[in-house]
């Protein structure tokens, strides 16, 4: 049993941490605050190959394992959870029409979507259908050789940029059971009918744009079907969702690192009673806490990436999602009491840490539904502990 990263994956994690620390961190709390959007970060990803990170190489993409494609969201994230946002939805509706999609489909957009000249996203969420997708209400019906689509997506992250947007509909709203009668139809940025509504103000998750999404009898092309085949889109949302889970716990490793190095850093330099603060045992303990939970939500991540390269591994990528997100809200927390009054202060980076955490406690699912998940992939005996 071997816990170390390949030498390629450290490699890899040196030019990401290079990258973060001369060109996200110096301008991250700036920007945030401010709400600018991070174009010159966005162009360095591009220049890294980082758009293309789930894009098979035939296409242009670098085809990262999956452990790998953990450390980019790790390392963004320490640095700005929102740039890790821009690259998020986009791996996981590359992956899908790598994975699913016609042979059409994949050349026709792919080798756009590795170099970042095109973006996209996800269209899942809706205002009354977040977690339970079988509940969603856009429709599409077929019209010849084009589907007409109506429905209103929310929180839809690279909404204004995403081109295609894979939207997650219902070809068939009577089919029981529901999963049955849903489909993933890839609309493109120009498709009338399409229109990006507004932003939605977010406590923390700032420089990505998180937007509402309206298709009104908006008319879709048959061939942007994805795999040209209804009634999958279902199977193929959740094949993308579960490398998604991954992506949200490598990002709350990320918070949960740099919360910690935030808490040393502080501890050693502040001074109280002619001492610095972390020679007292309350502080110590402290971070003790974070450390110890941030390398465990560290290995377990690693873990259940390497288990979603062999198949379906819901119950590791939920266990994963879970520990870390839940961790990276615990250090935010104690590395701000560490802190004292500093952590409250937007001049600190601990306040940020603080408001991005709790999403990744929501996203891809909220950690009590990915509970009933886990349980259930235990109960019916497709995974096991111990």
């Amino acid at each position: 049993m071997d816990f170390e990263l390949t030498q390629d994956q450290k490699d890899f994690k040196a030019v990401l941490r290079s990258f973060v620390e001369k060109e996200i961190i110096p301008v991250a709390r700036e920007w945030e605050q401010s709400g600018r959007y991070p174009t010159e970060i966005v162009d360095g990803l591009k220049e890294l190959g980082l758009f293309g990170i789930t894009v098979p190489e035939e296409y242009g993409g670098l085809d990262l394992d999956p452990v790998s494609f953990a450390l980019v969201f790790e390392e963004l994230a320490r640095g700005w959870m929102g740039i890790a946002g821009v690259l998020g939805s986009h791996s996981l509706s590359c992956r899908m029409i790598a994975v699913h999609g016609t042979e059409e489909q994949k050349r026709r957009f792919l080798p756009g979507l590795a170099t970042g000249e095109r973006r996209t996203g996800l269209g899942l969420t809706e205002p009354g259908a977040g977690t339970d997708m079988q509940s969603i209400a856009t429709t599409a019906r077929r019209d010849g050789d084009h589907y007409v689509v109506n429905g209103t997506k929310l929180w839809i992250t690279n909404a204004r940029y995403a081109d295609p947007l894979p939207v997650i509909v219902k070809t068939d709203p009577s089919a029981s059971p529901k999963h049955a009668g849903m489909s993933v139809l890839l609309v493109e940025k120009d498709t009338p009918g399409f229109e990006v509504l507004k932003d939605i103000p977010k406590l923390g998750y700032k420089g990505p744009e998180t937007s509402e999404v309206l298709l009104d009898d908006a008319r879709i092309p048959a061939a942007n079907l994805l795999g040209g085949i209804e009634g999958r889109g279902m199977q193929q949302t959740l094949s993308a969702l579960e490398w998604g889970r991954v992506n949200i716990a490598a990002r709350g490793v990320g918070v949960g690192q740099r919360a910690y190095e935030e808490a040393l850093a502080y501890a050693k330099q502040r001074v109280a009673f002619d001492r610095p603060i972390a020679d007292f045992q309350a502080i110590q303990l402290k971070l003790a806490t974070m450390a110890t939970n941030l390398q465990a939500a560290r290995l377990m991540t690693y873990w259940a990436a390497t288990a979603v390269r062999d198949g379906r591994a819901d119950a590791q990528t939920g266990m994963a999602k879970i520990f870390a997100s839940e961790m990276a809200l615990d250090n935010a927390i104690d590395s701000m009491k560490v802190h004292g009054a500093y952590g409250y202060s937007t001049e600190y980076e601990i306040e940020r840490l603080y408001r991005d955490a709790p999403l990744m406690s929501i996203g891809e699912g909220t950690n009590d539904v990915l509970r009933t998940v886990v349980a259930k992939a235990l109960v019916a005996g497709r995974s096991r502990v111990g």
